[in-house]
């Protein structure tokens, strides 16, 4: 177990001069600034000594005030709710850092997008290719600087520059970027040897749409509606991380009844997303019988929704600083909640049962732990390959702390675990709603917020039904939001699938893609 004074000590030893302005904000965070010269170091320092990991990176541009750029490297402890936040700048008139990419792979991922957004550049990265930027943005446009504006954008027609994969009896097999139905754009480039996977290479940001940009010179209550619609699925989730970073950033205390009417708001939002998600997963088999009851079973999920929120998707119910409403009180939610589950369980056996479904599942998709860990994969797909990480558990929000909940972890990483996994929490999501509700205690719904000191960096960690959801924000001197970095678990996760695809059949990518069930507008911001 780690305090926060170990650390600092860590700190000051690893990087002797090099980290300054060392503090304790918030009872369990070390903000400092680091040389930059000293990012590898901090990095050691923490990961190899304390155990920490890099769970996000954000750029920011302080040419405004601080005369160049500035990177924030977020750190967090798997199991000891602690994190540092360390500020790196960098010049305008060269701005550059030391990558990390050779080290961490996610961190990798963090400085390309840093520098196709924020043009700087991350000295030594292994892989410079971009990957938000498209081929037709001008080479000097980077749209989250501060500075940017209107551009004119023309296609130059050249292709992505994928890695690609040769020899005899290979071949190549594009699928999208547009899909059937109504969901976003995505490319998925197969190599394969004869039906054989050898090689999957995903292409994103297709439809990138400048969100994290549309925070800015917003109030901090104006940016619930921009949070709510993240990603559609998602709605509590992200506007819970949301509201908390602003909440600490202000320095207010949610009220209790708030804070335990957003355990059952989130715990709804999993549970419905996860009944649709087993009958998905059994659609791609071919059982559409599953398929077809589940959905008649998130349909119940949805009109629960409606009556417990006034929104199906359970927009509208939050604020910086509490909820918008009460529950009604003419209805058993958790009696409700318990008979749809009961309903869903009845599902799951005889799907389970059905040994055409199991064989399709057991040993497809696998994902390995090492693989898995390498990534820095979170949710029920990081669960379903061994790794025992919830932020529920791990760094208490909400009421979580005050309540009891199992976080079910597997081995084999395939898809049967994976979709086992989700059975288990729609199990503990109903327990969980149960006991907020039997616990709720009276008292008001929500407090004003206090005024947001300016340029103070604040964030939160909501584990949402696919995974860890990380929200970080400054506000400027007018106490309007300055900055807002928003980290989707569909981020890190996407990547893995090229993994769990390995050795797999064409036809099995569908069942696999929609065992990670990963979002297109969480990721492509």
């Amino acid at each position: 177990m780690n305090d926060l004074g170990s650390i600092i000590n860590a700190l000051n030893q690893a990087l002797p001069g090099r980290a300054t302005v060392i503090r304790i904000a918030r009872t369990n965070e070390i903000h400092c600034r680091v040389d930059p010269t000293a990012v590898r170091d901090l990095f050691a320092a923490l990961s190899r000594t304390c155990g920490a990991e890099l769970v996000l990176m954000v750029g920011n541009d302080r040419r405004e005030d601080r005369g160049g750029f500035e990177i924030h490297y977020l750190f967090a402890h798997r199991r000891e709710n602690w994190f540092v936040d360390a500020a790196v700048p960098a010049p305008a008139e060269d701005p550059r850092i030391v990558s990390l990419g050779t080290l961490c792979y996610p961190a990798s991922r963090f400085e390309r997008e840093i520098f196709d957004l924020f043009g700087v550049v991350p000295a030594g990265h292994p892989d410079p290719r971009p990957l938000v930027r498209h081929g037709f943005w001008p080479k000097d446009y980077f749209p989250l600087r501060k500075d940017a504006g209107p551009r004119t954008f023309s296609d130059d027609g050249r292709p992505f520059p994928f890695q690609e994969v040769g020899g005899e009896g290979i071949y190549e097999i594009p699928v999208g970027p547009v899909h059937a139905g109504v969901i976003e754009p995505g490319h998925f480039r197969f190599s394969v040897v004869g039906e054989t996977i050898i090689d999957m290479k995903a292409r994103f940001y297709f439809t990138h749409k400048g969100t994290e940009k549309l925070f800015e010179g917003r109030r901090p209550q104006e940016g619930v509606e921009l949070a709510e619609r993240i990603s559609g699925d998602t709605t509590v989730g992200h506007t819970l991380a949301f509201c908390q970073a602003i909440e600490s950033l202000s320095g207010v205390a949610v009220p209790p009844r708030a804070r335990y009417l957003r355990v059952v708001l989130l715990e709804l939002e999993r549970l419905y997303n996860h009944v649709a998600d087993f009958g998905m997963i059994a659609n791609d088999t071919g059982f559409a019988f599953a398929h077809s009851h589940c959905f008649r079973i998130r349909e119940r999920l949805l009109r629960l929704n409606k009556r417990a929120s006034g929104s199906r998707l359970l927009r509208g119910s939050l604020i910086p600083g509490g909820v918008v409403q009460d529950l009604p009180r003419d209805f058993d939610l958790a009696g409700e909640v318990e008979s749809a589950l009961a309903d869903f369980q009845e599902i799951v056996e005889i799907t389970l049962a059905n040994r055409m479904v199991t064989d399709r599942l057991e040993g497809t998709g696998q994902l390995t732990a090492r693989t898995a860990r390498d990534h820095g994969v979170v949710g029920f797909v990081g669960r379903a390959s061994g790794i025992d990480t919830d932020a529920r558990r791990d760094h208490p929000f909400a009421a979580y702390g005050e309540l009891k909940f199992k976080v079910p972890v597997l081995e084999s990483g395939d898809v049967k675990a994976r979709t086992l996994v989700r059975v288990a929490e729609a199990r503990e999501s109903a327990r969980l709603i149960r006991q907020a509700l039997e616990r709720l205690p009276a008292g008001p719904l929500s407090v004003p917020l206090n005024a947001c000191p300016p340029f103070e960096p604040a964030f939160s960690v909501v584990e949402g039904w696919r995974g860890a959801i990380v929200h970080w924000l400054m506000a400027d001197a007018a106490g309007k939001l300055y900055r807002v970095k928003i980290m989707d678990p569909s981020f890190v996760n996407w990547h893995s699938l090229s993994y769990a695809l390995l050795k797999n059949i064409v036809p099995d990518f569908p069942l696999c893609n929609k065992s990670y069930n990963q979002s297109y507008s969480g990721n492509d911001l």
